[in-house]
C-alpha cells in the first residue's frame, strides 16, 4: 500500500515499531496443526483502525495486523478466520470463549492482563493529541482542561482523557469517527494512537488536522486471547520465528512504506 512520504518520515521517528532480536534458546520456533490447540483460529478484530485493520472495498478485511495474524497462522500451521466486532466487545468475546484470539490495535495493560493472556509485543506504538490545523496554543495535555476531547471508546486514550480536570469526553465507536468529529469542528482534539492518527492525516482521509507535541505514551500492542489459552505459546512461537526470518519487516514496510527499526522487547512491562 502507498504511504506518503510524511508518513514514512514521521514513523520513523516516532519509532512506532521495532523488530524483534535474534531469540536465545534450542526451541524449535515452527510449528504443525498437529502441535495447534482448536484449530482452525476464530479472531475477532475491530475493522475501523486502518492502516492496522479495515475492510477494502469490496468488504474483504484488510491491514497491518490482518496479514500478520494471518501470517502467524500459516507459520503455525492453523486456518485462521475472522469475526469482526465493536473494540469494547473483543475482550468479553475472548471471556465468553466464542474467540481463539484479538488482534486489533489493542494495547497490552496490566489492567486487561488480568482477563486477557496476551502475546508478546509486536508493535510499539504510544497515544498522541490531535487537534485542528490551524490550533496553535494547543500543545499538551494541560491545555485540554475544560475542552471537548473525542475518543474511541474503550481504549487507553479514552482513560487518559478522563483524567483531564474538567474536561468534557465524547465517545465514538472508532477511531477515525473520532478524529472526524475533531475535522468538523465539534470537538476541541482527539486522543489516540498515534500511527492510526498520522495514518489518517497522511492518506488525506481526515482533513485539516494535526499531531502536537510529543508522544503521551509508550505503549505495546499484543494479541490478546483467553486466560491460559493452549494456543498462545504457539501463537508466540511462531510471530517470533516471522520476526527472525523477515516475513514481519515484509508485511511492516507494505503498510508503513518503509523497514522497522532496533528491538521489539520480549515483555511490555
Amino acid at each position: 500500500m502507498k504511504r506518503s512520504h510524511f508518513l514514512r518520515n514521521t514513523v520513523l521517528s516516532l519509532s512506532a515499531t521495532l523488530v524483534l532480536a535474534a531469540c536465545g534458546g534450542t526451541q524449535e520456533a515452527t510449528t504443525t496443526s498437529e502441535d495447534a490447540a482448536s484449530g482452525p483460529w476464530l479472531v475477532g478484530t475491530e475493522p475501523a483502525f486502518p492502516p492496522f485493520e479495515s475492510q477494502s472495498d469490496s468488504g474483504e478485511l484488510v491491514g497491518f495486523d490482518i496479514e500478520l495474524i494471518q501470517a502467524i497462522g500459516e507459520q503455525a500451521g492453523v486456518d485462521v478466520e475472522f469475526e469482526s466486532l465493536p473494540f469494547d466487545g473483543l475482550i468479553p468475546a475472548l471471556q465468553a470463549g466464542t474467540i481463539e484470539a484479538a488482534i486489533s490495535g489493542m494495547t497490552i495493560t496490566k489492567e486487561r492482563s488480568e482477563t486477557v493472556d496476551f502475546s508478546r509485543p509486536y508493535f510499539r506504538a504510544g497515544l498522541a493529541i490531535a487537534v485542528d490545523s490551524e490550533d496553535s496554543e494547543t500543545t499538551s495535555l494541560e491545555n485540554l482542561e475544560g475542552k471537548t476531547i473525542a475518543v474511541q471508546i474503550g481504549t487507553t486514550g479514552a482513560e487518559m482523557a478522563g483524567s483531564i480536570k474538567d474536561a468534557k469526553v465524547t465517545t465514538f465507536d472508532s477511531a477515525p469517527l473520532a478524529l472526524q468529529e475533531l475535522a468538523n469542528g465539534n470537538a476541541d482534539a482527539v486522543i489516540n494512537d498515534a500511527p492510526a492518527t498520522l495514518d489518517a492525516i497522511a492518506t488525506g482521509n481526515i482533513p485539516d488536522i494535526k499531531v502536537v507535541g510529543e508522544l503521551l505514551t509508550e505503549e505495546f500492542y499484543g494479541i490478546a486471547m483467553p486466560k491460559d489459552s493452549p494456543n498462545r505459546e504457539i501463537l508466540n512461537a511462531a510471530l517470533n520465528e516471522l520476526l527472525e526470518n523477515g516475513t514481519y519487516d515484509t508485511i511492516y514496510e507494505k503498510w508503513f512504506g518503509t523497514a522497522p527499526v532496533g528491538t521489539l522487547p520480549e515483555t511490555a512491562f
